[in-house]
């Protein structure tokens, strides 16, 4: 089995970056047969935007169409003669088991893929295939997997299939995929609960670390013999749009600081939970921020000194690393802000109201 070597290698170069692929889309979330929002998509808006947030550089390799009309940290790659990818979420064409509306998505419309000349000519510490409307290619992953270190992949880039007809999303077998082969060379799969029933998590945690994401239960790390459970934080839920891409942007922004991997979990859950109190793409306190980018210091050097602690971000290293308890305690104390503090923007309906215009969503 081929591994990508360790981030401390003392081969690598001393700048971590990150490279981000997946293309930016139009969303178009429509309820009882109106359109109550038209606004940015993809999960490379999330997760880009976590980085940001917490001061880490990142490449983003996006393609779009000439009509792409949002104004966007890092630029994509323009197709002249293609629209933008689209896609139309309907809240009111079923019930999911609680019986509040579930969401029916669809992509009524699609750029052209990502191929591997697209991808930036430079060598990456952490690649993230993040694809969500079909648009990472086999052999754009496998390039990513030969330029980057560490390459972690959502699963839903690898198993979504749309319907011929309307583009009704749907999900695929994960061994019926074309993409099955890479896993082996891959550092970390991401799927959520429902995405996990398509994979074979005891087989696939033999080659890289699945994380699986569970909502208010927080997630779970599978690596070989070894399953650690990461706690979740609390939240108000007003949207889960997006809290996934924000997890995997946490997760992410924590290996690249130096964080063990289930310390890295738990900073992914504190921007999900985050994420799904707001309407579309967050504004993150920056007086949250700056607590968040104190205590990852404070773990990280906790870490450093810690004796017979064997962590890496090939897999989990530890099943029950010391102090995560306590980590999770300092990082949920560094969401006690007063609301008064936080943006306009934070402050929303749920989704069986009109949802502003003007506020970005990725569906």
């Amino acid at each position: 089995m081929t591994q990508n070597p360790p981030p401390h290698s003392p081969r690598r170069i001393s700048i971590r970056r990150v490279l981000i692929v997946g293309n930016y889309c139009h969303d178009v979330l429509i309820q009882n047969g109106s359109v109550v929002a038209e606004t940015l998509g993809g999960a490379a808006s999330f997760i880009s935007n976590v980085l940001n947030a917490l001061s880490l550089s990142c490449d983003l390799t996006s393609k779009v169409g000439y009509d792409f009309k949002y104004a966007v940290n890092h630029a994509p790659i323009v197709a002249p003669a293609k629209h933008t990818t689209v896609f139309e979420a309907y809240f009111d064409m079923g019930l999911d088991g609680t019986g509040r509306p579930d969401r029916v998505l669809k992509r009524v419309r699609a750029c052209d893929p990502i191929f591997p000349s697209d991808l930036p000519d430079a060598r990456f510490d952490f690649g993230m295939a993040v694809g969500v409307g079909g648009e990472v290619l086999p052999e754009t992953l496998e390039k990513m997997v030969e330029i980057c270190d560490v390459v972690s992949v959502d699963i839903q880039a690898l198993i979504r299939d749309f319907d011929p007809v309307d583009g009704t999303v749907k999900l695929v077998n994960l061994k019926e995929s074309g993409f099955y082969h890479i896993l082996p060379r891959i550092g970390f799969l991401k799927a959520s609960s429902e995405e996990a029933l398509f994979v074979d998590v005891e087989q696939v945690k033999q080659w890289c670390s699945v994380v699986v994401t569970n909502g208010k239960e927080g997630c779970r790390i599978y690596h070989k013999d070894e399953e650690t459970a990461v706690p979740p934080f609390p939240a108000n839920q007003v949207d889960p749009t997006g809290a996934g891409d924000s997890f995997l942007g946490g997760f992410v922004a924590g290996l690249v600081e130096g964080l063990a991997v289930a310390d890295a979990a738990l900073l992914g859950n504190l921007f999900g939970s985050v994420t799904v109190e707001h309407i579309g793409l967050p504004k993150f306190d920056l007086k949250m921020l700056q607590k968040v980018k104190d205590e990852i210091q404070k773990r990280r050097m906790q870490c450093s000194t810690c004796n017979g602690q064997k962590e890496n971000h090939e897999g989990v290293g530890v099943r029950n690393p010391s102090g995560l308890a306590e980590f999770n305690i300092r990082l949920s104390a560094t969401r006690l802000i007063p609301d008064h503090c936080l943006p306009e923007s934070t402050v929303g309906p749920a989704l069986e109201e009109p949802v502003p215009q003007t506020i970005g969503r990725n569906l």
